[in-house]
């Protein structure tokens, strides 16, 4: 059983190194906590202001920012087999002994400061001081608020942690690598809290407040278009051509999965009442001049549904919505397409958003995302793989594949070209939840490796009016996006 050393702060400790030691305790790996040498805690007025602000979100919960009265030591006569550092300053040692950085930063106080001040920290898991073992671009959903700007953060350094942990452990990294990123620094830290906050943060917050008492907090609209030649993943480009589905205001359309059945062309989307604040998926037809039909509701549940990826397998039709909020994956089957769809099997138990299904190297494989339990859904990838649609469904040994906000979540159904290359379009939330789109392509894939390239942006210039799109598909001749639009209450 791998021997793990945790070093935490003696005085003030988080809530996010008390998971962290949670986790691998919980891995039934052979774990001791030390306290190490005294840092200086948060100041009180990050304290304060994080405070305040989940007060005015009503968080009740404690944040992964929070202090928590102590984290306990425990100990063991052996030398461990690795050590990591919570605290950002233990004292050199001869076991390997990773360290998370903030923004090249050891201590966590990186974090307030940097997304008060409007920046995206990344973080990095380092050995020994030299070597970087894996690195995390958190998404951060609600750029508005500190505080939770705070959460997203520290909820991947939670993963980070304990994915590099397992890793190393299980011998799946050297115990060597590159040097440390020298694009890494600490010029937001060194701002202060204090002054970020006032003149950055405060104004943000101000201002989203202001837009929200005026429109809604998001409305996308779906568009569609009838292309005969090469359609957006060949050009990398929106181009024009392109009809907005209609909606009366009251609710949106998102998500749009495009299918062709019996010479007739559908349309699935995400049907979101802002009453209600829970989606069903609905099916648009289209006539034989290619005009849309009345939505019509064709799956709803107790829970959020969104991302209807539909698709035929085995000689029938099938779907698999996004339904994070039931923390469960369904397949459903039509029974009478397109109107009526049963739940086939469950696949995967979990927050799970956006599965993707590719059928690759005489398996089946699922690209998705999942919340590992703390902040945002967009930014840590994913993959199962299966020999049978229904299961059972087996988690890749690389998983969490990668954290990134710029890649990480799937916007649509794998694409192949005419050279059989394989490409996922990805939500790159670099602007934020909807910012932008890119084609990421699929180099390598089997039981053992996981390759893909960085994305190739989806240029928004064209005749579609809403360029924050996150969402691409086609089946033959109807492709389909979606994007924001800013609509008063």
């Amino acid at each position: 059983m791998p021997s793990i050393d945790i070093i935490v702060p003696k005085a003030a400790p988080r809530m996010w190194q008390k998971i962290i030691v949670q986790r691998l305790q919980a891995a039934a790996y052979d774990i001791s906590v030390s306290h190490g040498a005294e840092a200086a805690g948060w100041p009180a007025t990050v304290n304060a202001a994080l405070r305040l602000e989940r007060r005015i979100f009503r968080r009740r919960d404690p944040g992964l920012g929070s202090r928590v009265p102590e984290i306990p030591v425990s100990f063991r006569n052996d030398a461990a087999d690795l050590r990591l550092d919570l605290a950002g300053n233990a004292p050199s040692s001869e076991i390997p002994t990773i360290t998370l950085r903030f923004d090249g930063s050891p201590f966590d106080i990186a974090v307030p400061t940097a997304v008060a001040s409007g920046a995206l920290p990344a973080i990095e898991a380092v050995l020994d001081g030299r070597s970087v073992m894996g690195r995390a671009l958190p998404m951060v959903d609600r750029r508005e608020s500190t505080a939770l700007s705070v959460e997203d953060v520290l909820a991947r350094a939670i993963t980070l942690a304990v994915s590099v942990v397992r890793a190393l452990v299980e011998h799946r990294l050297p115990m060597g690598g590159p040097r440390p990123d020298s694009a890494s620094n600490v010029t937001e830290t060194d701002r202060g809290f204090a002054s970020a906050y006032l003149a950055r943060a405060l104004p943000r917050l101000g201002a989203e407040t202001m837009r929200r008492l005026r429109f809604r907090h998001a409305h996308w609209r779906v568009g569609y278009r009838f292309v005969d030649g090469p359609g957006v993943a060949a050009t990398c480009a929106l181009g024009n051509g392109w009809s907005v589905l209609p909606d009366a205001g009251d609710h949106f359309y998102a998500d749009p999965f495009a299918f062709r059945w019996h010479d007739r062309y559908f349309l699935f989307v995400e049907d979101y009442p802002h009453a209600t604040r829970k989606a069903v998926i609905s099916v648009v037809a289209f006539d034989s001049d290619g005009k849309p039909q009345e939505p019509r509701c064709v799956l709803e549940e107790p829970y959020h549904l969104s991302y209807p990826q539909v698709f035929e397998h085995d000689g029938a039709i099938w779907m698999l919505p996004e339904a994070s909020a039931s923390e469960k994956l369904t397949l459903y089957r039509s029974v009478d397409f397109p109107d009526r769809w049963l739940p086939e099997a469950v696949l995967i138990h979990g927050e799970i958003s956006d599965a993707t299904l590719l059928e690759h190297g005489g398996r089946l494989w699922l690209f998705a995302t999942s919340r590992d339990g703390y902040g945002s859904t967009s930014d840590t990838l994913v993959v199962f793989h299966a020999e049978r649609l229904a299961g059972p469904w087996k988690p890749h040994p690389l998983n969490p594949v990668l954290i990134d906000r710029r890649m990480a979540r799937p916007g649509g159904a794998f694409i192949r070209d005419e050279s059989n290359r394989i490409f996922l379009p990805v939500q790159d939330g670099t602007l934020g939840y909807g910012g932008g789109l890119g084609l990421s392509e699929l180099l390598e894939l089997d039981e053992q490796t996981i390759r893909l390239t960085a994305p190739r942006p989806i240029d928004a210039l064209g005749d579609w009016p809403y360029p924050k799109i996150h969402t691409l598909n086609r089946s033959s001749r109807l492709e389909v996006i979606d994007g924001i639009a800013a609509v008063r209450k």
